[in-house]
């Protein structure tokens, strides 16, 4: 009897863990389909705030544009683009005008001015060098030879003795003359 207890409690004690295991099943499954739906709705929720942090950038980047649509819109109605493109060309069409004039005005000048001053200052300028080497033009251009000039090694020659010191001083002067 004692066994058949045994027997008896044993077998309800089995189907008393079944009934909870079946019990402890059903609530795991039941959990893991909550961590399911509770994933589901966490990445229905991000994408809710995403969404939402995109309206908010947009509704900033309308109100912005509103902005600066109604600066543009003031700027326009203050500098009037269409008188501003009548300026520039009223400018660009004075600017050439005055260059023009400026230009005319400077050639005339010129023209007056250069005329005799130019070849009178180039003569008295070619006379004073002249004059400062001690060369008269008129009296030695008949007698000058029509070849041309050997160079003269000055080394080698020797002094004369009257015209040594200014045969010298020519000689320099036609040398740093040669150089230039």
């Amino acid at each position: 009897m004692i066994n058949v207890v045994l027997i008896t409690n044993v077998l309800n004690k089995e189907v008393w863990l079944q009934a909870a295991t079946r019990i402890l099943a059903r609530q795991l499954v039941r959990l893991r389909q909550q961590i399911t739906n509770l994933q589901g709705s966490r990445a229905q929720i991000r994408g809710v705030a995403t969404h939402t942090q995109a309206l908010y950038a947009s509704t900033s980047i309308s109100t912005g544009m509103k902005g600066a649509t109604k600066a543009m819109v003031a700027m326009n109605k203050q500098m009037a683009p269409a008188k501003q493109v009548k300026v520039i060309k009223e400018f660009q069409k004075q600017s050439a005008q005055l260059d023009m004039t400026i230009e005319m005005m400077s050639e005339s000048i010129d023209e007056t001015l250069d005329k005799d001053e130019a070849e009178e200052e180039t003569e008295e300028l070619t006379n004073q060098v002249l004059d400062e080497i001690g060369v008269d033009i008129a009296s030695q251009l008949s007698s000058a030879p029509k070849g041309r000039i050997a160079s003269i090694n000055t080394e080698n020659v020797a002094p004369r003795p009257a015209e040594s010191q200014d045969v010298e001083d020519l000689e320099k002067r036609l040398a740093s003359l040669r150089r230039i």
